[in-house]
């Protein structure tokens, strides 16, 4: 009776395994495809506060499975993408196939697809985003990549995303530091009495 649902958890799982294409790219550790669906989500979610949308629902399922076919056709870089034309839609179809989560895919994901709701939208714009972040974590580990990449990634800042949310975060991030959150909060600024 669960074996299909079973099979579908295994596999969204072994998501844990599947590296993103642009770690060829990169030759650093990069964030898996599940690392990097956590982000979208709550990026999305901020991204959607912030614009005024109210269905956070339909934002958090987009979120969860926009990613979800690259279990079957992996995650392929903007160099791979040029050569290469995966079959997400019959991915997602097969994927999600007699499970109890099927709707997700007959629905969501092909309103992600088109991008024609403001939902499917933001959730584009956290996906990009994500990216960026993961870009000046890097800067931070001192890596070189991002400067080189500064203008591909201003291109997309400037035609391709399409919030002016996700603009002012672009923005933001730039001069950003990927190490406040564990500097600013911490034993030593917190509780005064540590270390004496």
């Amino acid at each position: 009776m669960f074996k299909r649902d079973l099979d579908f958890l295994y596999e969204v799982g072994s998501m844990r395994h599947l590296q993103r294409g642009w770690k060829q790219h990169a030759g650093l550790n990069v964030a898996n495809v599940l690392e990097h669906t956590m982000r979208v989500m709550l990026l999305a979610l901020m991204i959607a506060r912030k614009e005024g949308v109210k269905d956070e629902e339909k934002i958090i399922k987009m979120a969860l499975i926009h990613d979800l076919a690259e279990t079957r056709c992996s995650d392929l870089s903007y160099v791979q993408k040029v050569y290469v034309k995966a079959d997400e839609q019959k991915a997602a179809t097969d994927l999600f196939n007699d499970t109890t989560l099927s709707d997700l895919e007959k629905v969501y994901l092909h309103e992600y697809e088109k991008r024609e709701c403001i939902e499917a939208k933001i959730v584009k714009d956290a996906d990009n985003l994500e990216f960026d972040i993961e870009l000046k974590e890097l800067e931070q580990m001192g890596s070189l990549l991002p400067e080189k990449w500064y203008s591909s990634r201003k291109f997309v800042r400037d035609e391709k995303l399409y919030t002016e949310t996700a603009r002012q975060i672009w923005d933001e991030i730039q001069n950003s530091n990927p190490d406040a959150w564990h500097l600013e909060t911490n034993k030593w600024r917190l509780i005064p009495e540590a270390g004496k």
